[in-house]
């Protein structure tokens, strides 16, 4: 499989419009209050009824300081003892959630995003997951996918033991970016010696992937400036990479109006730092997985992308299809049979459902026939750049010329400008149309049209 990209900055600029990541289809914008617990319930029989393997999901929305540019649900504090309430709740909410599910079904991933996990200390973190394994059947032969998103400024060696121990076997290390001018100007202050310390630990300890986040378009930031930054982290050598396009999006997201706008870079330098960092990356020798991740090509997504067994959900790319969802905490989404639906957002509200015994479930969705094939179509897209047209007509009761005709025209200006190729039977992404892959499947998107406004833009 070519898992290459071309930089055609005309033909992005043209197409640079603002549109959905797509870790669902419908997006989590769909989600609507007619949707509870007791839809959910009905939703988790008919898992059962099917079958296979979990997924869960831990949100812990801690943070000791606020990073500007960051549009994550997080509460700042520097009090730690303002996660033991919620952690009581959380246990209590994987008590529910396990009285729901067969129990013989294993536990395939399992993820702690935030926020901050590590703000919890050990003796937190260790009756998080004790609780887990209580309830749900986790893996002990190291053969579950199970990871944790880190900051390294809350990490260091001990900590990195200490969560191998647990079971995790995944990392994902926060950096952004090193030049100090950038690091001020989005109040996140991070040193080469406690993120390389953290890289280096996890190495020691047997994690078996590393991933390391950066984010352009961050205020100060230059070609040149983040080209040293990117120097200084090849050099490592993580075994994936999530390079972010920053949104600045103020007005959603208030901790952003801290930022001076005047300091941001123009599209035309955001380009031109995206162009750098891909081409760098991939005369590193890093494959692109698709939406802003590359990865090694002995890496685990690599090798499902060239396989065709890459997934997406709600926490990006994923090797594990097979697997419900069972989000847990504060504002997690979770995708179980045929459904979406996600927590409530404020701690006091999930407080008093938990504690009333009622899953905190506040909106949510059930998929219709359009979607579930929609889904099918922007998934194979986003995940392996082609589209075989007689494997979803295998899968869905539809001639596919005659269903999606109104989409399949509107591809044909794509297919001009070399995005892609159409045949009878398929859809080929080419290299110059990967970088725009959003947009090729929000030809495919119904719900769009009065939603767009509320996206970021595709690159």
């Amino acid at each position: 499989m070519d898992q290459s990209i071309t930089f055609d900055l005309e033909l992005i600029n043209r197409y640079n419009k603002a549109g959905p990541r797509y870790t669902s289809y419908p997006t989590a914008l769909e989600l609507h209050p007619n949707f509870g617990a007791s839809e959910y319930q009905q939703q988790v029989k008919k898992s059962n009824v099917k079958g296979g393997a979990l997924s869960l999901y831990f949100h812990l929305p801690f943070c000791d300081t606020v990073c500007f540019f960051c549009a994550c649900n997080k509460i700042i504090t520097k009090n730690r003892k303002h996660a033991e309430p919620y952690l009581n709740n959380l246990v209590k909410e994987i008590e529910m959630q396990a009285q729901l599910f067969d129990s013989t079904r294993p536990v395939n991933q399992l993820h702690w995003g935030g926020g901050t996990p590590t703000f919890l200390d050990y003796q937190q973190m260790k009756r998080l997951m004790e609780t887990t394994r209580n309830f749900f059947n986790l893996h002990d032969d190291d053969s579950g996918e199970y990871s944790i998103e880190v900051d390294p400024r809350e990490t260091n060696h001990n900590t990195v033991e200490q969560l191998r121990e647990l079971g995790f076997n995944r990392i994902s290390l926060g950096l952004q970016d090193f030049n100090p001018a950038v690091q001020k100007a989005v109040n996140r202050l991070q040193t080469e010696e406690q993120t390389f310390g953290v890289l280096e630990a996890a190495r020691k300890y047997g994690f078996r992937s590393t991933n390391l986040d950066l984010i352009y378009g961050l205020p100060l930031q230059t070609v040149t400036s983040f080209s040293e930054t990117l120097e200084k982290v090849l050099a490592v050598s993580p075994d994936r990479f999530s390079i972010f396009n920053y949104a600045h999006m103020p007005k959603k997201f208030k901790t952003q109006r801290q930022i001076n706008e005047d300091d941001i870079p123009s599209p035309e330098e955001k380009l031109e730092i995206l162009q750098m960092t891909g081409q760098r990356l991939l005369d590193a020798g890093y494959v692109y997985i698709g939406m802003d991740h590359f990865a090694k090509p002995d890496d685990e997504l690599a090798i499902a992308q060239r396989e065709g067994k890459l997934y997406r959900n709600f926490q990006g790319y994923s090797t594990h299809s097979d697997c419900d969802l069972i989000g847990m905490g504060v504002t997690s989404i979770g995708w179980v049979g045929d459904s979406y639906s996600q927590n409530v957002k404020e701690l006091a509200d999930y407080d008093r459902l938990i504690n009333q015994g009622i899953l905190p479930i506040v909106k949510g969705l059930e998929l219709n026939a359009d979607d579930k094939l929609r889904r099918a179509v922007i998934t194979q897209l986003i995940c392996h750049f082609e589209l075989n047209f007689n494997v979803i007509e295998n899968d869905f009761p539809i001639q596919f010329n005659d269903y999606f005709t109104d989409e399949l025209s509107s591809l044909k200006v794509m297919q001009v400008d070399g995005l892609l190729i159409i045949s009878d039977h398929k859809i080929e992404v080419l290299a110059a149309g990967r970088l725009l892959i959003r947009n090729i499947c929000m030809i495919f998107d119904r719900y769009l049209t009065l939603k767009q406004q509320q996206f970021s833009k595709v690159i």
